[in-house]
Parts: structure tokens; sequence; C-alpha cells
């Protein structure tokens, strides 16, 4: 079942976003991912079996703080 996963990261830079769409695109099971929020804060990632915790995991040791916003199945 695809889910929808939105996760807060902060971003300070253009390059904080290009490790943000590397560590998502790398991630197993992404189908789509991109940015909302009023300052492109928030990370919203489609998939099939997509693990939230580590995701956020490895978007911490990449990026910096990271929250998991939510997680809800795809429609």
């Amino acid at each position: 079942m695809k889910q929808k996963i939105v996760f807060k990261v902060q971003m300070n830079c253009e390059r904080c976003r290009i490790k943000t769409l590397k560590v998502v695109s790398d991630a197993d099971g992404v189908d789509s991912m991109g940015f909302e929020g009023e300052r492109k804060e928030n990370v919203v990632v489609i998939g099939d079996g997509v693990d939230a915790a580590t995701l956020a995991s490895c978007l911490r040791k990449k990026v910096g703080h990271t929250e998991i916003v939510s997680v809800a199945l795809a429609k």
C-alpha cells in the first residue's frame, strides 16, 4: 500500500535541499517526493514500503534536524 510521509527538515541553504533530495531518492520504495510549505521545509514522500523512521534517521545524519510530521495512506 502506498503511503504519504511528511517530514519537517531544517534546511538553511540550497546545498541542504540537494542533500535531502539525494537521501530521499536513494531510499528503497520511494516513488515520488517534493517540497511544500511556505519555506519549502516540508518534504513529502510517496512510496510503497518506505520505512519512515529509518529515512528520518538518515536525514538527521546527512542534513540536520528532522521531524516526522505525518504518515498516512496515499490517495
